[in-house]
């Protein structure tokens, strides 16, 4: 009985170590997290325990829908509530992002910009844009538009809340207006439909 009971005990042995030792290595072979194990789980359905990866981990990466509102600027700027964008953006895994502003296109509607995870479902955003002012001199530009971003993502991975800042620059890099305000986004996919983005609105 004793050697039954041994050999029980090292079959399990055997086992656990099998199972638990590609999973400690594949976790430190990604130093970027990106799907890392994350929770385990029991599947039911197979009549016996196995063990299931599970990865909770929302990403940026991806189309946005992201609505511009401005909160806590001065006088002669846009009061709180206020709309001051209304963009498409495209965040991509390499650490680079797109956004088309809502803005005509002569004023400069295309910015760019780098982004970085800082935290759980939290991230930076370091955006620029170059700015026109087609009133006075639609062949030169007035300067750089300088958009900081701070996120965070939903658990889901469908939607964002955060806050902005921009500044806009000169050509000789003197700050001539900040705006800032708060930020609201929803993830495109392939069932959004132009009714949905329209009532984001």
């Amino acid at each position: 009985m004793k050697t039954t009971h041994h050999k029980v005990l090292l079959a399990l042995a055997v086992f656990l170590a099998a199972v638990t030792v590609p999973f400690a290595s594949a976790g430190c072979a990604n130093p970027l997290g990106r799907g890392h194990l994350s929770n385990q789980s029991w599947d039911g359905q197979s009549g016996g325990p196995s063990l299931l990866l599970v990865n909770n981990d929302a990403t940026m990466v991806g189309m946005w829908h992201v609505l511009f509102i401005a909160q806590g600027n001065g006088p002669d700027l846009p009061p709180d509530g206020a709309q001051v964008d209304n963009a498409l953006s495209q965040w991509h895994d390499d650490g680079t992002e797109v956004t088309l502003s809502s803005r005509a296109p002569d004023t400069g509607d295309v910015c760019l910009g780098v982004w970085k995870r800082v935290g759980q479902r939290h991230y930076k955003l370091n955006h620029y844009g170059i700015a026109f002012d087609p009133s006075t001199d639609p062949n030169n530009p007035l300067g750089f538009a300088n958009i900081r971003q701070d996120i965070w993502l939903a658990s889901d991975g469908q939607a964002f809340k955060g806050m902005f800042s921009i500044d806009q620059y000169d050509t000789s890099g003197n700050l001539l207006v900040e705006i800032k305000g708060v930020l609201h986004g929803t993830r495109v996919t392939m069932h959004t439909s132009t009714s949905d983005l329209l009532s984001q609105n």
